[in-house]
C-alpha cells in the first residue's frame, strides 16, 4: 500500500474507534486497535517529516534576509534524511504475526542426560526474559529427565496487552539448534562436552486458518504427572492429541479439567499447522525472504553458549559476548537486537 493510502486508512480508524457502538463487539474492536497501532508510528513519522520539510523551506526563506537562521538550515538539512530513513524501515512489509503471542518448545538432543539439563537452563532463560518483559508464561506439558531436567518441554508465552510488536517479533528468531559447551555433571574427568537441544517457536494467531477434521485426531487421556513422574492427579484431565496425517502429536496436562486441557492442546496443535501450511506456501512460491518459518528451521545451528569462556555466539549474525551468565539469567535483548536489525537491513536491501 502507499504511504497515502496508510495515512487514509488510519483516518479512518480512528473513526470507527471514536465510534461506541463499535466496541460492543470487543473482538472486532480489538482487532481495529491492533491495526491503528501498527499504523500510528507511520503516521506520526509522516507528519513529522512533513513538518520538518515545511521548517526547512521556511528557514532557507528567513536565512535569505537573516544569516542568524543558518544553523537552523544546517540542522534540519541533517535531519531529514533521518526521519526519511526511519519511515523508509516503517513502510517495510511487516511480519503478519508480529503482534502474535507464541508456543515454544524445547527438546532436549545430542548429549543424553546433559542435554536435558541444557533444555532446563533454556527453559529457565525464557521464562527469566518473559518476565523481563512482563510477559505471561505458562508451563503446558514437559517431560522431566532423571537429573532435574527435561527430554521436551512447551510453554506458552502471552503479552499482557496488544501491541504491535508482541513476543513473536521478539522470540521468532529463536528456532533451531542451540548447542552448550561445558563440562557436564556426569563428567568425573573434568572434560568439556559438546550437546545440544533445539527449540521450536510458533505463532499463536487469533484467526487461525487452519481447519481440523475430528477424524483425523486420536485423543488419549492420562493422569497428570509431575517431577520424577509422581501422579499430581487422581482423574484422567491430561489430554494428548495426535493429529494422523501430520504425525504431530501435542498434550497439555496443566490445566484442572480435562476439558481445558484439550482446548489448550487444540490451540497449540492449530498455530503447529499454521506453520506447516505457510512453510508449503513458501516452498511452492520460492520465496527466500526471511519469515518465522526460516526461524524455526529444527536443522539450523543457531546459537552456541561456551561455559568455559562465558562466551555466547549467534552464527547467523556473527553475534559474540562474555555474559552468559546473564543472558541465562533472561538478559537476551542484546543478542535479540543484532539478530532483528540484521532482518530489517536485510529487507532494507531487498533480500
Amino acid at each position: 500500500m502507499t504511504l497515502e493510502a496508510l495515512l487514509a486508512e488510519h483516518a479512518e480508524l480512528e473513526a470507527k474507534l471514536a465510534d461506541p457502538s463499535v466496541h460492543a463487539d470487543q473482538a472486532g474492536a480489538r482487532k481495529l486497535g491492533k491495526r491503528y497501532a501498527e499504523l500510528t508510528p507511520i503516521v506520526r513519522a509522516a507528519h513529522e517529516l512533513d513538518q520538518a520539510r515545511n521548517d526547512l523551506e521556511a528557514a532557507r526563506e528567513l536565512a535569505a534576509e537573516d544569516p542568524g537562521f543558518a544553523d537552523e538550515v544546517d540542522e534540519l538539512t541533517r535531519r531529514i534524511p533521518k526521519i526519511e530513513e526511519k519511515l523508509t524501515e516503517l513502510l517495510l512489509p511487516r511480519d503478519p504475526h508480529d503482534g502474535a503471542d507464541v508456543v515454544l518448545e524445547i527438546k532436549s538432543g545430542e548429549g543424553g542426560e546433559e542435554s536435558a539439563l541444557f533444555a532446563g537452563d533454556l527453559l529457565r532463560m525464557y521464562l527469566r526474559y518473559a518476565e523481563r518483559q512482563g510477559w505471561k508464561a505458562e508451563v503446558l506439558d514437559g517431560t522431566d529427565s532423571d537429573l532435574g531436567g527435561f527430554k521436551d518441554v512447551t510453554v506458552a508465552i502471552k503479552a499482557r496487552a496488544d501491541t504491535p510488536d508482541g513476543v513473536w517479533s521478539r522470540l521468532k528468531y529463536e528456532g533451531g539448534v542451540h548447542r552448550v559447551q561445558r563440562v557436564p555433571v556426569t563428567e568425573s574427568q573434568g572434560r568439556i562436552h559438546t550437546s545440544a537441544a533445539g527449540v521450536l517457536v510458533f505463532p499463536e494467531t487469533e484467526d487461525v486458518e487452519i481447519e481440523i477434521d475430528e477424524n483425523d485426531l486420536r485423543v488419549d487421556v492420562f493422569r497428570s504427572s509431575g517431577k520424577g513422574g509422581q501422579s499430581v492427579n487422581t482423574t484422567d484431565s491430561a489430554v494428548r492429541i495426535t493429529h494422523l496425517p501430520t504425525g504431530i502429536v501435542v498434550s497439555c496436562q496443566n490445566e484442572r479439567s480435562q476439558l481445558q486441557n484439550k482446548a489448550r492442546a487444540m490451540q497449540v496443535l492449530q498455530a503447529r499447522l499454521q506453520v506447516l501450511a505457510e512453510e508449503k506456501a513458501q516452498q511452492e512460491a520460492s520465496d527466500a525472504r526471511r519469515t518465522q518459518i526460516r526461524t524455526v528451521d529444527r536443522s539450523e545451528r543457531v546459537r552456541t553458549y561456551n561455559f568455559p569462556e562465558s562466551r555466547i555466539s549467534d552464527h547467523r549474525v556473527g553475534y559474540k559476548a562474555h555474559n552468559l551468565d546473564q543472558v541465562l539469567d533472561g538478559d537476551l535483548d542484546a543478542v535479540l537486537d543484532a539478530l532483528a536489525s540484521a532482518d530489517r537491513a536485510e529487507r532494507l536491501a531487498g533480500g
